[in-house]
Order: C-alpha cells, then structure tokens, then sequence
C-alpha cells in the first residue's frame, strides 16, 4: 500500500482568513537586508532581493533554471505548459517545484475525531477513509524545496486521507484503487511554513492552514530530522526524525495529490499537483520513524488524533512538483 502526501496541495482555512493574513503582516517589522516588498493581494511580504520569485512572480523562464542550476533535469518541465490566473493576485499556473525533498510517515488514527475536523460541506463531498473500525489515516509529511519558483522554503504538512469526491467510500478498497490511478485524495488540516512569501500565497491563492513559524532541517549519513517550533514560545514543539533508507528506486514515477477544501467565501474548492519522484523509497518497519511531541499547540493538537500505528514511510530526497491553482469542486465534478 502507498500513501502520497498532500502538502502543498492540500487544506482548508483555520480560524478567519483576516486574521491569517493579518497575523504575518505583523513580522515584516524586522525585515532583513536582502528582501524587498512586495504586494500580494493587497499585502506586503518580505521577499529574497533577485531571487526567482522577485524577479518572475512565478513564471520563471526555464532556461533562467538552466543557467543558475545546470544539475537540475527540465525535461518534465518541458512538457508542461504555464497559463495566467487569478487566484486573489496574479499568478501562473502550475508553480513549478524544482529541487525538493521529503519525509512522509503514514499513521492511524481516530476516525471519529478526524471526521469531526472536518468542515460538513467537505464531508458531504468526502470522508475520511476508514482502514478498520474506528481507525483512518493521517499522513505527517516535511518538506524541503530548495530550488522553486517561491524561492526556497520548509512545510509540514498534516493530513488527513480521504475518498475521492463523487465517489464511494470503501475503505481498504477505495485507497487500492487511488494507489492503482497514482491518485491521491486528502484534506489538510495543519501546514505551518518558514517563508512570509509561502505563507502568504498559500492563505489568499491556495486556501491552505498555514502560519509562519520556524522549522528546521538537519541531516545525517543516516538521518532527516526536522524540528518544528511553537510559533507564540518559540520553543520545539514537533520533532520528525527517520532513518536514510538504503533500498532506493530511481525510476521516475509520476503521482497526483487531489485536495477538497473551502474557500475564504466558503465555496468548495479542490486543487492538485503532480509529482515526479526521482529518488523514493519505503519501509513499514516502525523503527524508521521517531515522533517526539511536547506540550506545544501542534504538539496537543496531534495528540487529540491518537496516533497509532506507522503504517507506512517514505523517504524521498529527490522529486520535483506542478502545483495547480485551485478550481470550484462543481468545475471539476462536471468534467469527470
């Protein structure tokens, strides 16, 4: 069984969309040397001076990556064609993820408290996929984008695994058939992120959880840790730390992630981005993953999921992405 995440791809606004946004506007008081302001949506955010996302507003030119990182393969890229939306500013869709890593750890929890997280207008239109009796699935998911048309930043995502709307909910059933179409049905419930500009694009565009926080990164010969920090103590509040696997594919394999989530005017909305794997590899030994949780705010929100069993890890140092901007859920149920 195979469990893709669904991170930036994925969620539903918590709390009020003003405050959201309003609450990061209150950072750019120490605005470093090296950024400039820019407006999104009607609000300022701190941005890297010359970076992709300063210079191109998510269009970059492909031999601009060329250029500034030969190791990267474009060929995908290639392929892939980019057209102007408006989703609250403009923007291109896809935004292309360049060079990226990931760690996603895959557990149980309790189907009852996952379904009351969520929205009802969502849940009339998908629900948590039940693995046995009072038992769904969450998947914990970091990311690394080193390389992206938002410049570089880190992201944890929290998810839960869903059907697919307009379809039936089977179970063990329904997640076989979305491994089987390499298509992936989930609903964000947490995305905390350490860049204004990530922050700030996923809120107005996306419609995704996020806040701005400090998470950070450390590798090993034989370990990825990341360490997540509460926000409002700025103490450690969530620490991820896997096992490096050995038995690696490098073959590449595309995969879809599929959201359903409401936007800022409570209209159901999905969106989605395409994978391409380059490096992954999984286990199900339980040793692979070490969750340590405080007493911080993500920290007791995980705890309210009864977390159980690792039901599987996947350890990805090498893909690339195409995120899609979000569209009406009833657009894309009428073109199935």
């Amino acid at each position: 069984m195979s469990i893709k995440t669904f991170a930036a791809v994925a969620a539903v606004l918590m709390g009020t969309f003003t405050v959201q946004v309003q609450a990061g506007e209150d950072s750019l008081a120490g605005v470093s040397a090296g950024m400039n302001i820019i407006d999104i949506g009607g609000h300022p955010v701190p941005v890297q001076s010359g970076g992709l996302y300063d210079r191109y507003r998510s269009n970059t030119p492909l031999e601009v990556v060329a250029a500034e990182h030969p190791d990267v393969d474009l060929s995908w890229f290639k392929t892939l064609k980019k057209t102007r939306v408006d989703i609250g500013f403009d923007s291109w869709s896809p935004n292309f993820y360049y060079q990226n890593s990931r760690i996603t750890a895959v557990f149980t929890a309790d189907l009852d408290r996952l379904r009351s997280l969520m929205p009802a207008d969502v849940l009339q239109q998908v629900q948590p996929l039940q693995v046995w009796p009072g038992r769904g699935l969450v998947a914990l998911t970091a990311y690394s984008y080193f390389y992206c048309d938002n410049d570089s930043y880190n992201e944890i995502a929290l998810s839960i695994v869903t059907s697919k709307p307009g379809s039936m909910n089977l179970g063990p059933v329904s997640l076989i058939g979305q491994n089987m179409d390499k298509e992936f049905w989930g609903y964000v419930l947490k995305l905390p992120v350490d860049t204004e500009l990530a922050r700030v694009r996923g809120v107005v565009g996306y419609n995704l959880p996020k806040w701005l926080t400090t998470i950070t990164l450390s590798e090993t010969p034989e370990s990825v840790k990341y360490e997540i920090y509460d926000s409002v103590t700025g103490k450690v509040d969530v620490v991820i730390d896997t096992q490096k696997l050995a038995d690696m594919s490098d073959e590449p394999e595309l995969s879809t992630s599929r959201f359903t989530n409401l936007d800022q005017h409570g209209q159901l909305t999905t969106g989605y981005a395409v994978a391409r794997q380059l490096r992954y590899g999984s286990s199900t030994d339980a040793d692979a993953v070490k969750l340590t949780l405080s007493d911080g705010s993500l920290s007791a929100y995980m705890k309210s999921l009864k977390l159980g069993k690792l039901m599987k890890y996947e350890y990805v140092p090498d893909f690339q992405i195409a995120l899609y901007a979000p569209v009406p859920l009833a657009t894309y149920l009428a073109a199935e």
